[in-house]
């Protein structure tokens, strides 16, 4: 089923799952293992996140370098066929223009089709170590529009993919401004996006202003908020640095107090995102989707309490 068609016929928010690929050593039965504990929840469908491959130079007996690829995680294909195999569940791999042609793509999506994939999430993808801007592969794809416009061409008539967006509340860190990022938001909704994901954020009304610029703006697809429940006092540097959030000060003075005490810490960022995720559906989303980074309790408690 198609994540639109499941936004369209549910009459109550339902919480969707991301995933990231293990690191290459895991066992099959590791993955599905860490996923099992929120088969109790009957989720709708599981994202997958996709990672470029990573690019090192070795030097060879001559002391010339050669340039090896390195995949340090299991591949999302991989990953897609073992939770549909297992749990008979929708599945929702990330598609990236990083690292890739438009060739790579287009195989890409014919092994999806082949697989019975329908959904899709379409993602620029991020920069490189060491890069500053963003890089296209020649041949490939520099924006996400694009790639939402090259899988609908690949879909013709057939009309077979469903294809997700990302989105961020408080601004991709690359755009100028919030309106010139939504500007570029309404370019892959145009090019035939049919819902949005967005980035984390700690702060509701952030997410609320997001969304009526959007409709301002003209984007009436659905917009599906996405959380992540803070877990360690050293997250509250490290996120916003490496998404380019804010975290409220009333949920970092609090952690901030407790910081000699895990678990206090622990409790403390769970309790902020069940809030969270309670007034997001007092407000009417049609689903939270929660950004797992591969650990289970947290997750599996707010659910328990929000759904």
């Amino acid at each position: 089923m198609k994540v639109s068609e499941i936004i369209s016929s549910s009459n109550k928010a339902y919480p969707s799952l991301e995933i990231v690929p293990p690191l290459a050593g895991i066992s099959k039965k590791e993955l599905l293992d860490s996923i099992r504990p929120f088969m109790e929840f009957n989720p709708r469908y599981i994202n997958i996140t996709c990672h470029r491959d990573e690019v090192e130079f070795r030097p060879d007996d001559a002391g010339n370098y050669h340039r090896h690829i390195v995949r340090s995680r299991v591949s999302e294909s991989a990953v897609c066929g073992a939770i549909q195999s297992e749990f008979k569940v929708e599945v929702v791999p990330h598609m990236i223009c990083g690292g890739a042609t438009a060739e790579q793509i287009e195989f890409q999506l014919q092994d999806f089709k082949f697989m019975d994939i329908a959904n899709v999430l379409a993602l620029r993808g991020d920069c490189i170590l060491g890069e500053k801007r963003f890089s296209p592969e020649p041949g490939g794809y520099k924006h996400a529009d694009e790639l939402v416009e090259a899988i609908k061409r690949f879909d013709g008539d057939s009309h077979f993919f469903d294809i997700g967006v990302g989105a961020y509340p408080e601004k991709h860190f690359e755009a100028a401004n919030i309106e010139i990022d939504i500007e570029n938001l309404k370019r892959k909704v145009d090019a035939g996006a049919d819902y949005i994901i967005t980035q984390m954020f700690f702060d509701n009304k952030v997410f609320y202003d997001f969304v009526d610029k959007c409709r301002a703006a003209g984007i009436s697809i659905p917009i599906i908020p996405g959380l992540k429940p803070l877990s360690t006092a050293r997250q509250v540097e490290l996120l916003p640095e490496s998404f380019s959030i804010d975290i409220p000060y009333e949920l970092t003075s609090e952690i901030a107090a407790h910081k000699d005490s895990k678990q206090a810490v622990y409790e403390i960022g769970q309790e902020w995102c069940k809030e969270q995720c309670r007034d997001l559906i007092a407000h009417g989303v049609p689903a939270v989707h929660f950004f797992t980074m591969g650990k289970a309790a947290n997750i599996v408690n707010i659910l328990r309490d929000c759904f």
